[in-house]
This record gives C-alpha cells, sequence and structure tokens, in this order.
C-alpha cells in the first residue's frame, strides 16, 4: 500500500505470482515502485527473509530514496496489507474456483475492488493499530 506524503492519496500495488517469491521479484517491485512514487518512499515491511536477501539489501543500499523501517518481530496487526488480505478474502470466501486460472480470475476482482475504494483502502490503515490519525 502507498499512502501520498500529506495522506491525500492510498494505492495498492499488488502482484500476485504463481511460484514462491525470491529476492529478484521483490527487487523488481522496488524498481515498479519507483518508477512510479516521486521524492523519498518510507518503506515499512515485516522482517521476512525474503526482505533481507543479498539482492534486496544491496538495491536498497544504492537507492537512498528509499528509507526502510521494520516492523517489531510478530507484530502483524501493525501491518495494514495484513488487512488487505482479509478484504481479499471477503471477495473468495466460500468459492471453490475448479482450477488455477479461475482463481486467479477471482483474485484479480478481489484485488480490483480494494484498488477501485481508497475507503476500503483506507479501512485497512486504520484497522492497523499503526498511530495513524483521521
Amino acid at each position: 500500500m502507498a499512502v501520498s506524503p500529506k495522506r491525500r492519496r492510498v494505492a495498492l500495488y499488488l502482484r500476485c505470482r504463481p511460484r514462491n517469491l525470491s529476492g529478484l521479484d521483490i527487487r523488481a517491485f522496488l524498481q515498479h515502485l519507483l518508477r512510479h512514487l516521486r521524492g523519498p518512499v518510507v518503506l515499512l515491511w515485516d522482517r521476512g527473509s525474503i526482505h533481507r536477501r543479498r539482492e534486496v539489501r544491496a538495491f536498497v543500499a544504492d537507492h537512498p530514496r528509499l528509507d526502510v523501517h521494520d516492523f517489531p518481530a510478530y507484530a502483524p496487526e501493525l501491518n495494514p496489507a495484513e488487512y488487505v488480505w482479509t478484504q481479499a478474502d471477503h471477495g473468495l470466501a466460500n468459492g471453490a474456483p475448479d482450477d488455477l486460472r479461475e482463481l486467479r480470475h477471482q483474485l484479480a476482482g478481489a484485488t480490483r475492488r480494494l484498488r477501485r475504494s481508497p475507503s476500503l483502502l483506507w479501512s485497512c490503515i486504520y484497522a492497523s493499530d499503526l498511530p495513524w490519525t483521521r
């Protein structure tokens, strides 16, 4: 999720992959973000091992626009992305897709609904225990 500096805009940047992510995927995602976001970028992420991969650390070190902060260990309640998954689950609940193609289609619909709804994205942020004010 991305929030503009003056908190006027919120956006969801999401890529789904049919396999586990690698450090190269994270690096490519960060490149994508830097192409689309101007100015400094404050990045909050969990302490997942994927974020500590050599290629990710090197990329972050080479791009001073990125100001990286880790969430405390074992604190999913602070991470608004957890609430994004909760919202996406609403669109997938009680479904039984016949194959991976159908599952991808349903997931694309759920994420499209989120992307088009700033109020839903803000609700994910406000649902977290981050110290945001409305």
